[in-house]
């Protein structure tokens, strides 16, 4: 396994954890990470991001994992449709149910063309992803009020279902940018290189 020459830690301001990421930008985004949240349920999120040298994702694979159960989903794109492969170990609804709370169903996706149009991937809860459609529309250099409309493959944890959402991304200047999905709005800080320094009510960097 290659070093990486970068690492950013976020600390999470939602729940007690931590994000560290160890990634290499200088030709598209090949990045390792690893979060830990305590609640509501503990666990610890581990990924693995490769992008081609436009900021697309073509690969992806992430496991969660707590005491009594392993999760894991791995997506890959290629010419224009995603593949998506998953395993599990335990029965992380059971411990959910048990915790008091709603179970999550199933990881990955029973349709997964429709993740094709998806040029971005999205993690749940980590503030890395944000940077791809950042970096891939070279948002930092444009003009503000410009807007874009994405549909993005996105990852929920810690059970790992994968869904297609539309997610809008709007320059407010040069290091601020207007992130919505849904209802949810909110405003990103980012430094030059598109990097979140600051997602509010989720991650400051450390």
């Amino acid at each position: 396994m290659p070093t990486l020459p970068k690492s950013i830690i976020w600390a999470r301001s939602d729940t007690p954890g931590a994000d560290h990421v160890l990634f290499d930008d200088r030709s598209g985004l090949s990045a390792r990470g690893v979060a830990v949240v305590a609640a509501p349920l503990p666990f610890s999120c581990r990924y693995e991001l490769t992008t081609n040298e436009q900021w697309e994702a073509v690969r992806l694979t992430v496991s969660t994992e707590g005491a009594g159960w392993l999760r894991t989903v791995r997506m890959e794109r290629a010419l224009g449709r995603w593949r998506v492969s998953t395993a599990e170990q335990g029965d992380l609804d059971r411990v959910l149910r048990a915790a008091g709370h709603p179970p999550v169903g199933l990881p990955g996706t029973e349709e997964p063309s429709r993740l094709d149009p998806a040029l971005d991937v999205d993690l749940g809860a980590a503030p890395l992803f944000n940077t791809l459609p950042v970096r891939r529309l070279r948002l930092s250099g444009r003009p503000a009020g410009e807007e874009h409309r994405l549909t993005v493959a996105w990852v929920r944890v810690p059970g790992l279902e994968v869904l297609p959402v539309e997610q809008t991304y709007t320059v407010l200047d040069a290091g601020r940018v207007r992130y919505r999905s849904g209802s949810f709005t909110t405003e990103l800080t980012v430094d030059a290189d598109g990097f979140v320094l600051h997602y509010p009510g989720l991650a400051r960097r450390a």
